[in-house]
């Protein structure tokens, strides 16, 4: 059965091919204060998208449903969540009276962005916070608290799909979404990261366990990385990989915190490149029905997390959005030992 959710704001009288999925209860999620995972951030995007008359085609979801976390988390993992008034699973990821109802409905945000995807043939986006791939079955950190992304590929899985891609360009490997998937054939992990941040994971040498081996590729990047190697890494390795899986459907852990402008981490990603991977995936979602669904994860520094999402949102419904931060800082390639690596050892499972 597909979700119910309400329209906020209606689309004007004019074709538009992207669905935004949001609820302003987002907003009321505050970790402590100066917090890098702010309610700024969604407010920074919100405003952006309205300048270039973006903020349309929105819908809420309603409230979060448990048994949908159950999909992916353990049942005392999700009432340790649920029932800690005042407490934290790590020291930078809190928890308050109002952490569960919040990120519940951020993983069911996630949920409806991926079934309406699926039943319209349209691109989707799930602008929700907090975001989620650090979580895993029993734990979160990294600010996260359920792991979103793996929640509705795990929903459609159940309802009838057999073989779901996530792509993740969080500048932080999604340490809890591998954990869910690495031994799963039917589900192909592709982390594009900085090496040696937190969380640790995402060795370029693990490719899953099990009948999921071959189904995990880790492309870890050292500080400084950027345009030219990412431009490679998609042409080379991520979008080969893809079309030879064949997914039913793509979901994006989408995080601008590889963005040279970024706080937290020593990539050097500029807003095209961001803006160039995400139309290489658009391109490729063409193959699958359109099934191309974005999930906020990451990305610290408000303006360029705004323009970067403003811009992924234009180039869908054919509107330019101007970007202002387009240093090329990474020109030669600086990963291109990581990018040898993976390839060497994905050709094992893939032909590369």
């Amino acid at each position: 059965m597909c979700p119910k959710w309400k329209t906020l704001i209606y689309a004007q009288p004019v074709q538009v091919d992207v669905t935004i999925f949001f609820n302003e209860r987002f907003y009321d999620h505050i970790q402590t204060p100066f917090h890098p995972e702010s309610p700024e951030r969604l407010r920074g995007i919100v405003k952006m998208l309205r300048h270039h008359n973006l903020w349309r085609n929105v819908v809420a979801s309603e409230i979060g449903d448990p048994s949908h976390l159950r999909l992916v988390h353990e049942e005392n993992y999700i009432e340790l969540i649920k029932n800690c008034d005042e407490g934290g699973l790590t020291m930078e990821t809190a928890i308050h009276p109002d952490t569960f109802e919040i990120a519940a409905l951020s993983a069911e945000c996630g949920i409806d962005a991926a079934i309406h995807s699926r039943d319209k043939g349209v691109a989707t986006f799930a602008l929700t916070r907090p975001p989620g791939h650090h979580a895993g079955p029993d734990y979160g950190m990294g600010f996260c608290y359920f792991n979103n992304i793996a929640i509705a590929a795990e929903h459609l899985l159940n309802e009838g799909d057999e073989k779901i891609a996530i792509v993740d360009l969080d500048v932080h490997h999604g340490n809890g979404t591998e954990h869910a998937f690495k031994d799963r054939a039917e589900v192909l992990y592709v982390s594009t990261h900085q090496s040696g941040i937190f969380p640790g994971t995402g060795s370029v040498d693990f490719l899953g366990t099990g009948n999921g081996e071959g189904f995990t590729i880790n492309l870890p990047f050292a500080s400084g990385c950027g345009d030219s190697t990412y431009d490679v890494a998609y042409s080379e390795v991520v979008i080969p990989i893809l079309r030879q899986f064949k997914p039913e459907a793509i979901l994006i852990s989408f995080g601008v915190d590889g963005h040279y402008r970024d706080p937290l981490a020593s990539l050097s990603l500029s807003s095209d490149a961001h803006l160039r991977v995400a139309k290489e995936l658009l391109k490729f979602s063409m193959q699958c029905g359109k099934r191309l669904t974005f999930f906020l994860e990451g990305g610290y520094d408000v303006p360029a997390l705004s323009e970067v999402v403003a811009a992924i949102v234009g180039a869908i419904n054919g509107v330019d959005v101007p970007l202002e931060y387009t240093d090329i800082i990474d020109n030669s390639c600086l990963g291109r030992g990581a990018i040898d690596r993976c390839t060497r050892n994905a050709s094992e499972y893939w032909d590369l």
